[in-house]
């Protein structure tokens, strides 16, 4: 009887330790799944904020070349500089790691980064052409160049503020994302 009487508050107390092990456990998983969604998100707020006011300034002098406000051969030096810059940024934003759903739009920034790059490309292009144009028909296509490249470099930049404000509202109560299936690729159409 009086070794029951010992047994039964020592099996009492390792319970009571073994709930809270799992209590504690389960409130680490907790603190390190929120301090990883917050690190990802303040850090996809700083890069997007730095990609805007990088492309802030090139959006607006292509935008003068293409207005015919500025000369063509004055924007080189803008474009080789914001495409070092953007080319940083598409290296910062691959390095970026949070949570499972964070990947997504991770690779959504990246994707935006690159089709920003093509875009000063196409700018690049169109006035290279317009400082050379010797004959009409080449103008006209320096001039759809550069339009085009604007466009999608500012629409790089409307959907890359959007992906920020994606990765504002990552909720840390995520569990791990399910691994989605590969995307099959389509057909090209005849």
């Amino acid at each position: 009887m009086t070794e029951l009487a010992v047994l039964l508050p020592l099996l009492a107390f390792l319970a009571l330790a073994v709930g809270f092990g799992v209590v504690l456990r389960r409130a680490g998983r907790i603190v390190a799944r929120t301090r990883e969604v917050e690190n990802f998100r303040s850090s996809v707020r700083e890069l997007a904020a730095r990609i805007d006011q990088s492309l802030e300034g090139a959006v607006g002098r292509i935008d003068a070349v293409r207005r015919q406000q500025l000369a063509a051969d004055t924007i080189g030096a803008t474009i080789e500089a914001a495409t070092d810059a953007i080319e940083r940024y598409a290296d910062e934003a691959r390095a970026l790691h949070g949570p499972p759903a964070a990947q997504a739009i991770r690779d959504d920034l990246v994707a935006e980064l690159e089709r920003a790059d093509r875009a000063l490309k196409m700018v690049d292009h169109g006035a290279t052409i317009l400082a050379q144009v010797i004959r009409r028909g080449r103008e006209l296509e320096a001039q759809t160049s550069i339009k085009r490249g604007y466009l999608n470099l500012v629409h790089a930049r409307e959907a890359i503020i959007r992906h920020a404000a994606r990765a504002a509202e990552l909720d840390a109560k995520l569990e791990a994302a399910p691994a989605e299936p590969p995307a099959t690729a389509r057909a090209p159409r005849p």
